[in-house]
């Protein structure tokens, strides 16, 4: 991975996903970190700057978890900026979460059907080549006979 500025060292985090290749299971490990994070931080931030809305940690990390699991139960919601500009944050850190999940469940299953169907796919494919190029011989030779 190249350097993002030059003579600038990538961020711990990023030289830490740059030494190994991306896979979706590293990709989702490096997601749900960040989504913990972002959790843990929104709702001490909330709780700091918003304590009209947010009278205790345990209230802000209540709903740091509902506005991060997209749930959104309704009974502690922030009504000042720092709060929503807070929850913005830590609803789109739920969504790509969530997009990362599923991406990776939907690549397993997609994985397994090609390991399942990857010899006899290939061999289905060559068989039927074989089949075209036969008949364009034959078709060749029609041709030339005529």
């Amino acid at each position: 991975m190249g350097d993002l500025m030059p003579g600038r060292r990538p961020p711990t985090g990023l030289r830490l996903l740059a030494r190994k290749p991306l896979t979706a299971r590293r990709a989702g490990i490096a997601i749900a970190v960040t989504t913990l994070v972002v959790t843990l931080a929104g709702a001490l931030s909330a709780w700091i700057l918003d304590r009209d809305d947010f009278a205790s940690l345990g209230d802000a990390l209540w709903w740091s978890v509902q506005t991060v699991t997209t749930v959104g139960y309704g009974d502690v919601t922030p009504r000042g900026t720092e709060g929503r500009l807070i929850g913005a944050v830590v609803m789109l850190a739920g969504i790509g979460f969530l997009t990362v999940v599923t991406a990776a469940i939907t690549a397993a299953f997609i994985e397994g059907a090609r390991r399942r169907l990857g010899a006899s796919g290939e061999r289905a494919v060559a068989e039927a080549l074989k089949e075209l190029s036969d008949r364009l011989e034959r078709i060749e030779r029609r041709l030339d006979e005529r």
